[in-house]
């Protein structure tokens, strides 16, 4: 875990503190299935401090995200990490972070929105973009 923490956000892992919108998230998983694959670390601050999450919800969340809105679906693997830290009062608390490891593809994967419209992204340095080369 400490390893994940001292890497920068990249086009190969992204960080955050939890899913709130199963359709933003399902842009971010064709990007990376698009370019190079990597991890999306989820239940991390943009400061890298754990913040922890329910890993079942966060993987709930990933499964809506795919369903509804990734076509075709790309190809994940979740890793669930406990870690224990100490609070305020020195009394120990445990705390889960849900890795999404998404495999790179050769087939092109889209984002498919609400309407049936789909849209190309890649990932490109830190960012999730659309993208008109496919």
């Amino acid at each position: 875990m400490k390893t994940l923490l001292k890497r920068k956000e990249s086009d190969t892992i992204d960080f955050k503190q939890l899913i709130n919108s199963p359709q933003k998230f399902a842009k971010t998983l064709v990007a990376f299935a698009n370019t190079e694959g990597g991890i999306i670390v989820i239940g991390v601050s943009d400061k890298k401090k754990i913040i922890g999450i329910d890993p079942l919800e966060e993987i709930f969340m990933v499964e809506k995200a795919i369903s509804e809105n990734c076509e075709p679906p790309p190809i994940l693997q979740f890793e669930i990490l406990e870690t224990v830290e100490l609070n305020e009062r020195n009394i120990e608390t445990e705390k889960s972070v849900l890795l999404v490891h998404v495999k790179k593809s050769d087939k092109k994967h889209f984002f498919k929105n609400e309407n049936g419209e789909k849209s190309y992204y890649r990932r490109i340095n830190d960012q999730t973009l659309p993208s008109y080369e496919f």
